[in-house]
């Protein structure tokens, strides 16, 4: 299967997979995830920390002090820390998006969940994610773990992934099938 594929070969499957044995012997699922969540979330919101992150230029030294101080802030510690810190000395830092998303992977498979995307054009109320999982786990009968992304060019609406199947209710695509619509009859 290309999931389980992922999750045991190349350098961000190998590194999920060390974490996420961690995470169980230490009984620290909960932690863990609520820390790559926000480290994961400061990554996509600070250009900086996505150079720091990406940039080969960087020495391992440089990017393990400049990251200690940045989880110092985030106030992520104990196996995620670690975790992190090891990764920048080993010069894999690179990779942490990856990781996080492979330990997500495998945590949600672990738990018995499946995983959704939801893209939307602004950021979704607590309330609205809170039926959005309702709605998904009455429709696919497992719990579900969601990742938000925000897009601002779909202008309102949603587009849900889940697996292999994509739910795009957005107005730019309706917008643009209006159009086609349009240009057909003209």
């Amino acid at each position: 299967m290309a999931g389980e594929a992922d999750t045991s070969s190349g350098v961000a499957g190998r590194y999920a997979t060390a974490l996420f044995e961690l995470a169980l012997e230490a009984e620290a699922f909960d932690q863990v995830a609520a820390d790559l969540a926000r480290f994961n979330a400061a990554l996509d919101a600070s250009d900086d920390l996505a150079r720091l992150v990406k940039s080969p230029v960087f020495s391992a030294e440089e990017q393990t002090r400049a990251l200690a101080a940045i989880l110092e802030k985030l106030e992520i510690g104990g196996l995620t820390r670690n975790f992190l810190l090891l990764a920048a000395k080993n010069r894999r830092l690179f990779a942490t998006p990856d990781m996080i998303r492979v330990f997500r992977a495998m945590l949600a498979r672990h738990r018995g969940e499946t995983r959704a995307t939801v893209t939307a054009a602004a950021k979704l109320t607590e309330a609205q994610v809170t039926a959005l999982k309702q709605a998904l786990k009455a429709a696919l009968g497992k719990d579900v773990m969601l990742e938000e992304r925000v897009d601002a060019s779909l202008l309102g609406g949603l587009v849900v992934k889940v697996g292999s199947r994509m739910i795009d209710s957005s107005l730019r695509t309706k917008l643009n099938s209006l159009k086609v619509a349009m240009k057909e009859v003209g």
